[in-house]
């Protein structure tokens, strides 16, 4: 079989090959766009981004599960690093926002409405890392289970 793929391509380190800039490029194309229709369709509620908040932990809890899951299975490889590269990097990274975070926040801060930007700012960081943490232990419970069916 012959392949496109030259010897200088293959020892190329991964952030350096067109092929896997192309897969975080699409997920994060994909990622951004489906972050900024929900932002659209959830307005804020009283100024407070509700919808970037939701996205931000969502997107924690998901890419634990997603990282966790990969790295049970195996070395960052194979399959595994185009599907963490396109999902993860990509996807999740484009979806995921927390500069707008930070934006939003300071806006918040700036104007004079302190206690609803220093809540959102915690609440959001908080609750992401809460939902990280709960996205592994999801991603190992699958794990286990799936060990002990024998797959």
């Amino acid at each position: 079989m012959l392949s496109c793929v030259t010897p200088e391509a293959r020892h190329r380190p991964p952030h350096l090959r067109p092929a896997y800039l192309l897969l975080v490029l699409v997920g994060g194309a994909l990622g951004t766009g489906a972050r900024e229709g929900l932002s659209l369709a959830f307005p804020p509620v009283d100024g407070i981004p509700v919808a970037v908040l939701v996205i931000n932990v969502v997107g924690a809890f998901l890419l634990g599960w997603l990282l966790d899951g990969l790295a049970r299975r195996g070395p960052d490889g194979g399959r595994r690093r185009p599907v963490r590269l396109l999902l993860g990097t990509g996807l999740l990274g484009g979806f995921t926002t927390y500069s707008t975070l930070a934006t939003d926040a300071a806006r918040l801060l700036g104007d004079g409405r302190t206690t609803a930007g220093l809540t959102y700012a915690l609440l959001t960081v908080v609750v992401g890392a809460a939902a990280t943490f709960a996205g592994i232990a999801l991603a190992a419970v699958t794990h286990r289970s799936r060990e002990a069916r024998g797959g």
